[in-house]
C-alpha cells in the first residue's frame, strides 16, 4: 500500500522533532522545497534513501486502483500528497475566477480548473486554476507542461504557507511565468513573476481596491475585490 503524506505530516510537531523547525529552515539560504518537504537536515549515512515516485509510476498507481479514487492527490518532488478539502469560500472564489476568465478570454486560452499539469518527471501538481495556450485537442493526449502554462493560480486558506513556500518555488523552478496566490485569510492576492531557479524574483500584494492583470493578457483586467469577494462575505 502506498503511503500518502498530508501536509501536516511533513511539519514538525515539537521542537524535538527530527525535522528542523520551519522558521529555522526557511531562514537558511540553503533552504529548498525538497528539503522542506521530506528530508531531515542531516540524515545519517545509514538511513535508507527515500523513494521518489516519477509521474509514470504515479499514474500507474492511480490506474491500478492502488490510490484511493475519492482522494484528491498530487505528486510533488516525487512525494504523493493528499490535498486539503475545499471549503465553500474556496469553491466560490474558484468558481468566480473560472467564470470570469472564460468570459474574458473566450478562445484565447483554455481555462483549466483543478486539473493536473506536469512540471517535470517527479512533479504533477493540481493547481486550483491554470490558463493554458489553446490547443484543438484540449490536451487530450498529454498533460500540459510548463511551456503551455500562461498563468497558474492557487486559492488558499489553510494551505497558504504550503502554496507560498513549496509550490511557488516549484512553479518558478519549472519556469511558469506568473503565479497568483489568492489568500482568503487576508483577502488579498499575491502576484509572483520573473521565475528563476531561486524562486520568483518579484512579488506584489494586491488588496481589494486594486486591479489584477495577467501578464499574458494585458487587456484582461479583474478587480481584486471580485476575486476575494467570497472571503469578504460571511
Amino acid at each position: 500500500m502506498v503511503k500518502v503524506c498530508t501536509f501536516s505530516e511533513l511539519l514538525p510537531t515539537a521542537p524535538t522533532a527530527r525535522f528542523a523547525p520551519y522558521s529555522a529552515a526557511r531562514a537558511s539560504p540553503q533552504f529548498t522545497a525538497d528539503r522542506y518537504l521530506m528530508m531531515p537536515q542531516a540524515p545519517p549515512a545509514t538511513y535508507p534513501e527515500a523513494y521518489r515516485f516519477n509521474v509514470t509510476a504515479y499514474r500507474q498507481l492511480a490506474e491500478a486502483g492502488i490510490l484511493e479514487f475519492d482522494l484528491r492527490m498530487e505528486l510533488i518532488r516525487g512525494t504523493i500528497l493528499e490535498m486539503s478539502p475545499i471549503g465553500t469560500k474556496h469553491q466560490a472564489c474558484l468558481a468566480r475566477l473560472t467564470q470570469t476568465f472564460v468570459k474574458a478570454l473566450s478562445n484565447r486560452a483554455i481555462v483549466w480548473p483543478q486539473n493536473a499539469i506536469e512540471l517535470d518527471d517527479r512533479s504533477q501538481p493540481q493547481p486550483d486554476l491554470v490558463l493554458l495556450k489553446p490547443r484543438d485537442d484540449f490536451y487530450r493526449d498529454r498533460y500540459p507542461r510548463p511551456g503551455d502554462v500562461l498563468l497558474v493560480v492557487e486559492v488558499a486558506d489553510s494551505t497558504v504557507q504550503f502554496d507560498r513556500d513549496v509550490k511557488g518555488p516549484l512553479y518558478a523552478l519549472a519556469g511558469l511565468v506568473e503565479m497568483w496566490l489568492v489568500d482568503l485569510t487576508r483577502s488579498c492576492v499575491e502576484i509572483y513573476r520573473d521565475p528563476s531557479t531561486a524562486g520568483y524574483q518579484t512579488k506584489q500584494t494586491l488588496q481589494a481596491g486594486d486591479t489584477l492583470t495577467p501578464l499574458a493578457f494585458p487587456n484582461c483586467q479583474l478587480l481584486a475585490a471580485e476575486v476575494v469577494l467570497a472571503s469578504l462575505e460571511s
